[in-house]
């Protein structure tokens, strides 16, 4: 978990987010986004930050996908007709967009919570694994919708893909034992990840 961090997250680009499995990428993520608290410290946040892009867990299981999607809508200010019509589309889903949550398989709540994510218009989107859902086809689609949205937002991305960070991604940062190492080109932000998965520390820090 992080440790007394000082770090201001670059503006306009997407910053890949590395760590061994527990470092605590993920609850990084979840404190930018406001749901979950830091110990001590504050976060600040300029423009609109998403949730973790993905995240099933507001969906209320007995509200249909379309019902959920407008409740979305509604809580952040944009245009129910615009995102449902929008989420629709996108998920193709067809009449199950219409049947409660609970009745989806994991495969169409994973495409309806990112759908829905990438329906709102945020200046920064939080990505935690979300195109390793899906089949291919939706992995290609996911990835190519992200690539249009990060042309005018800045990301923080987590992946175990180190292919799809280096596609999306222009700097990066390490998370390790509670330090954030940033580096300005992903590229070596990997190289500092190869290192640790390998149980070495990086010549530059030894």
């Amino acid at each position: 978990m992080a440790r007394d961090l000082c770090f201001e997250f670059p503006k306009g680009q997407a910053m890949a987010l590395l760590g061994r499995n527990g470092a605590g990428k993920s609850s990084l993520l979840q404190m930018i986004a406001g749901t979950m608290k830091p110990d001590a410290g504050r976060i600040r946040r300029r423009g609109k930050v998403s949730w973790p892009v993905g995240f099933q867990g507001s969906f209320h299981p007995d509200l249909t996908g379309l019902e959920n999607t407008r409740f979305v809508a509604r809580v952040y200010g944009a245009d129910t007709d615009e995102v449902t019509r929008f989420v629709a589309e996108f998920t193709n889903l067809g009449a199950h967009f219409h049947l409660p949550v609970r009745s989806y398989s994991a495969g169409m709540r994973a495409r309806l919570a990112f759908a829905t994510s990438m329906a709102i218009p945020f200046d920064t989107y939080l990505i935690d694994e979300v195109t390793s859902v899906g089949d291919g086809a939706f992995r290609q689609k996911s990835e190519a919708l992200l690539h249009a949205r990060l042309e005018y937002a800045s990301a923080v991305v987590v992946s175990h893909s180190m292919e799809l960070l280096e596609r999306l991604c222009t700097s990066g940062a390490v998370l390790e034992n509670g330090r954030l190492f940033f580096y300005a080109r992903v590229a070596r932000a990997i190289e500092h990840h190869g290192y640790l998965m390998r149980g070495q520390l990086p010549p530059w820090l030894r």
